[in-house]
């Protein structure tokens, strides 16, 4: 507490008696405003592009005007500067983390308290309310009058799409999701305006992903609603062609279709269903779809048999046989569908595919040790075996153990700092240890483990 406490003096000392008190000129932007408002109401002045060009600017000059001089990572001392002393500074915690807060007229803003710059910011009140909607409406009408001011639209709805991106940040480090969301929307519709401008549509997919977890937090009315944002969100998106780099949009697709299904359970479950399909066979790596899959086909009767899922990347490997991702992705299904042989056949195809690669050798290695796993647990709860027979099933599962002893040692030689491999190999040569030679191998593992710790 004693560090933050002199943040905080510093911070006060340096906060000049002289400096003014941010102010956002109230009077001064809602006068312009008016002046704008009643250009573009004026019978002739309202018929012109450039009026509405004019109204647009004034509209989001007001809409940045109490954020302008923010920006995460900005020093305490640089915010000072531009927007001048606080009314007040407090402390508080952000996500656990200690902060110290200047709190302005608009906004209060969230510095963190071991380094001096900002984290977050909570704008607590606007010039005026809408001024972004109403703004991006005066750029979309100037454009529709005429398209030759696109020129002079197109700086302006960036500046305005980025402070709405940054908004939206900021709200979110907030914790205030809904409204976080809005603003990324309304960040991309934004960039949208002018057809020249390439739109970014990682704020429409930052906008449906914050709507899908607020709506995971509703029940009943609210929760459909919030889901059926989501799911227009991400609709749009996938229909201008755009994915996210893992392919997660069709997670967070599934998820608010999943959440609707109490307003027509089989219209909406196939549709959580498609959303998974479609994103497995592009992205087949993806292990949250492939859980999201899973957790589908068991949770719901009728929704389908998971190894069609099988069937599905069996079909994209005759037309593809080498691809690497569509092995990992069959031996992750497999694995789910408990399959361990056929699972460990698909990684020891990966292995072919990338010979003397960490990846393929490691998760080969790793799930015979599931497949064995699987063996003891089924051993140890069967309860009408005697101790004889009990130590003849246990042989034959260390058996099993050790043949994931050589791709694991390939997998530390491809990577001899992964610490899960070394991990493994230590306890795997401590299980098996009175077979020979593994005493020695156990001695070697051993000694990286500790070294690793």
């Amino acid at each position: 507490m004693k560090k933050l406490m002199f943040f905080v003096a510093a911070m006060l000392v340096l906060a000049s008696p002289a400096a003014n008190a941010q102010k956002v000129n109230t009077a001064a932007e809602l006068k312009k405003l008016e002046k704008a408002d009643a250009a573009i109401a004026d019978a002739k002045k309202g018929t012109k592009a450039a009026t509405w060009v004019a109204h647009a600017k004034a509209y989001t000059d007001a809409f940045m005007a109490p954020t302008k001089d923010l920006g995460r990572g900005l020093p305490a001392q640089a915010v000072q500067m531009n927007a001048g002393q606080p009314e007040g500074m407090v402390e508080a915690e952000l996500a656990g983390i200690p902060m110290v807060v200047f709190q302005y007229e608009y906004v209060d803003v969230y510095f963190n308290a071991a380094t001096g710059m900002v984290e977050a910011w909570n704008q607590k009140k606007a010039v005026k309310e809408g001024l972004a909607e109403t703004a991006i409406a005066s750029m979309a009408k100037a454009y529709e009058m005429d398209p030759k001011q696109a020129s002079k639209i197109a700086p302006i709805a960036l500046n305005l799409a980025n402070a709405l991106a940054q908004q939206g940040d900021a709200l979110n480090n907030m914790s205030r999701t809904p409204e976080a969301a809005n603003a990324f929307v309304l960040a991309f519709a934004a960039q949208s305006i002018v057809p020249t401008t390439t739109p970014n549509y990682d704020n429409l997919y930052n906008a449906g992903m914050l709507m899908t977890m607020y709506a995971s937090t509703l029940q009943g009315d609210e929760a459909m609603a919030a889901f059926k944002a989501g799911e227009e969100i991400f609709t749009q998106a996938l229909a201008s062609g755009y994915t996210d780099t893992t392919g997660n949009i069709f997670y967070y697709l599934f998820h608010c279709y999943y959440g609707q299904k109490e307003a027509n359970r089989d219209l909406y479950l196939a549709k959580a269903k498609e959303a998974l399909l479609t994103g497995i066979k592009q992205f087949p790596k993806n292990n949250t779809i492939l859980d999201g899959l899973m957790q589908l086909y068991t949770a719901e009767e009728g929704v389908g048999d998971p190894a069609e899922l099988v069937t599905m990347i069996d079909a994209s490997l005759k037309e593809d046989p080498t691809n690497y991702d569509l092995w990992f992705g069959r031996g992750r299904v497999f694995n789910a569908l408990k399959n361990y042989d056929e699972c460990i056949k698909s990684f020891e195809k990966c292995v072919e595919l990338r010979p003397g690669e960490f990846e393929p050798l490691f998760y080969t290695g790793y799930f015979v040790i599931e497949k064995a796993n699987a063996q003891i647990e089924a051993l140890n709860n069967n309860p009408n075996i005697d101790y004889e027979q009990y130590e003849a099933e246990n042989a034959k599962i260390n058996l099993i153990y050790a043949e994931a002893i050589p791709w694991l040692e390939k997998a530390y030689e491809a990577n001899p700092t992964d610490g899960a491999t070394i991990e493994y190999l230590n306890q795997l040569c401590f299980r098996l240890r009175d077979m020979d030679g593994m005493m020695d191998k156990y001695n070697k593992y051993h000694e990286l483990y500790l070294q690793t710790r």
